[in-house]
């Protein structure tokens, strides 16, 4: 049996395991899935001894997708994109392969699930850390007309910026929409969708940004899921916006790893109706 894990601090909160073994059943797959906590400052030695036991992979989560890519051997053009991975592949020989799926699974759950089409729109990502730097290319992908990053430190969100507007890859997209950096403190226009990047909602901090970027019924996007964003969804809803947590990118971004890693595609829009019908 192929052995797969999620690795992260904190970790043990993940429905990660759920969600694959359910994949797995659906698909005939048959693979064990479990979570494994790194310590801090241990996640190289935490995945090499994964890797040493036999593990075939592993999704990563905070805070250590921008180390899972420097580990990795090769690396797809998303993830090389965002300088972080959060699927890790590995063969007999034990090399590391690296993919980022968080765009595309956020993008697959906005567009699909939540039936909201980003093309023409204006965007907000909040946030410069991994998870964001892992969404970006993929929301360009999508066609919006103006997408701009904001983060608590400016300089981390206008190094993001620039390194996706000068890349050869992007150009053709930025063609059609405008991306920028922005000040935090200075934000004042309406935006169409925003999205939570940062972890204001795992540790309970404050909403990273004033109401006045909502416009009314905007989609108001945390990445988090469940009771950590609950704070998020009460202040969109409070403001005339349309919450929606990140339980549905959580679910879309595993189909991706695991199209990657076993070459067949599970069924997520089912999975994913199945864990709010539990989760109620």
């Amino acid at each position: 049996m192929d052995h797969y894990c999620v690795l992260g601090n904190p970790v043990e909160h993940s429905k990660s395991p759920a969600i694959h073994a359910r994949f797995a059943a659906l698909t005939g797959q048959v693979m064990d899935y479990r979570k494994q906590l790194a310590p801090l400052d241990g996640f190289a030695a935490t995945l090499q001894q994964w890797l040493d036991n036999g593990g075939r992979g592993c999704n990563v989560t905070v805070p250590f997708k921008f180390e899972a890519f420097q580990r990795a051997d090769t690396a797809s053009e998303r993830a090389q994109l965002a300088q972080a991975a959060n699927t890790l592949k590995f063969d007999d020989e034990g090399h590391v392969a690296a993919d980022n799926t968080d765009g595309i699974g956020l993008v697959n759950d906005i567009q699909h699930n939540a039936g909201l089409s980003l093309a023409g729109r204006d965007l907000l990502l909040i946030g410069a850390g991994g998870a964001a730097a892992g969404v970006l290319a993929p929301l360009l992908a999508a066609g919006p007309r103006r997408l701009v990053v904001v983060n608590r430190t400016p300089a981390k969100a206008m190094d993001l910026v620039a390194r996706h507007a000068s890349h050869p890859a992007l150009q053709h997209l930025l063609q059609k929409t405008e991306l920028l950096a922005q000040d935090l403190q200075g934000l004042e226009a309406d935006f169409d969708v925003i999205i939570n990047a940062t972890a204001s909602s795992l540790d309970g901090g404050a909403i990273p940004v004033h109401a006045r970027v909502l416009k009314p019924g905007a989609l108001a996007y945390d990445m988090m899921y469940g009771a950590a964003a609950q704070g998020f969804a009460d202040w969109a809803r409070a403001h005339g916006a349309v919450p929606r947590d990140g339980l549905g990118m959580l679910v879309e971004q595993a189909a991706e790893s695991f199209l990657f890693w076993r070459g067949v595609r599970p069924p997520s829009a089912q999975v994913l109706q199945e864990l709010r019908q539990a989760l109620s």
